[in-house]
């Protein structure tokens, strides 16, 4: 039997279905430029042109609401899709939306999910076109983004070429101190505000992706949401190549410099292994490498290392030494 807050829930679903749709941005007419196929394997799948990619966001798996306000979880939820989008070089144009909210939740709180999301993907300018509600013991949101791509060609994890420069997009490490610090010295959460905020609510260049298909040049691509050393793997064995990494270039965040050194822990394994950054990993043709200076749809590049004949990740150390660089992803199951 359902409890009378399921029963309200049922009852205002039309509601909060309603307040959602009202708010949608316009479904235009934009069918892609260029048409292709592309199965499962990378950040998307294509189909006869469309980017299509999918991301759940559970409650006290991805957010908890004793750290997380309902915006702070939306704005998580939704950039952890575009990013998907981005890293094929795409544009977000429409998305199906899934929603279990918390039976437990009042009329106020959902109220603040329902005008969250509506206002989430309207700004981005993408057209809610369906989705389901549902209620139960936990909140889930689930999206299905449909993008477009921006260039000729998608952006490939498979696409890297011995030559290419490797560049990350961003600052490194900010997601996993946010996180650190809410698991370990939540009393100290408001001395590193900028951290704890960027993990309940990530800010990227949401047009990064699209830029580098509009520019040419660019190899591979893939979003940091497992980790940066995870992440360099993936993209060295889908291309069959080798990477060296060069440790000293990697754009930690200076706040995370500061956390790390105040509480003596290592902001280089932050910035190597802490998942649920979003910005791009990618490679670039060396000759084409100006191109990505002073470019404010990419916002901040830095070149980290250099892709190779061979295969494995390396990261280079005194005298010329390379040690193996081993992923250590994060992993859900």
């Amino acid at each position: 039997m359902l409890s009378p807050k399921a029963k309200f829930l049922d009852l205002g679903e039309f509601r909060f279905v309603e307040s959602l749709l009202s708010k949608s941005a316009p479904m235009e007419d934009c069918p892609p430029r260029y048409r292709g196929w592309l199965p499962a394997g990378d950040d998307a799948a294509i189909f006869d042109g469309w980017i299509a990619t999918k991301d759940l966001s559970v409650e006290n798996v991805h957010f908890r609401m004793d750290w997380a306000s309902p915006e702070q979880a939306v704005e998580k939820h939704i950039v952890s899709n575009v990013s998907d989008i981005s890293a094929m070089g795409g544009v977000p144009r429409m998305a199906l939306l899934g929603v279990c909210l918390n039976r437990n939740w009042d009329a106020a709180l959902c109220s603040r999910v329902s005008a969250a999301l509506a206002e989430g993907f309207a700004k981005r300018g993408i057209a809610l076109i369906g989705g389901d509600t549902v209620a139960g013991d936990s909140t889930v949101f689930s999206t299905t983004l449909l993008g477009t791509q921006a260039g000729e060609a998608p952006l490939l994890r498979s696409a890297a070429r011995s030559g290419d420069g490797i560049y990350v997009a961003g600052s490194l490490g900010k997601s996993a101190a946010g996180l650190w610090l809410l698991m370990n010295h939540p009393e100290e959460a408001s001395r590193f505000a900028r951290l704890v905020e960027y993990h309940l609510c990530p800010k990227i260049h949401e047009s990064a992706g699209a830029e580098l298909a509009r520019l040419g040049g660019c190899g591979a691509c893939m979003d940091i949401s497992d980790g940066l050393s995870s992440e360099l793997n993936h993209l060295a064995l889908s291309s069959g190549v080798s990477m060296e990494i060069d440790l000293e270039k990697l754009p930690i965040d200076p706040q995370v410099l500061e956390m790390a050194d105040y509480f003596k822990i290592s902001a280089l394994d932050l910035a190597l292994n802490g998942g649920e950054e979003y910005h791009l990993l990618f490679s670039f043709a060396d000759t084409k490498s100006i191109l990505l200076k002073d470019n404010e749809r990419l916002g901040a590049v830095s070149r980290i290392g250099t892709v190779r004949d061979g295969s494995g990740v390396y990261c280079l150390g005194p005298e010329g030494k390379r040690n193996l660089l081993k992923a250590q992803a994060w992993s859900h199951i």
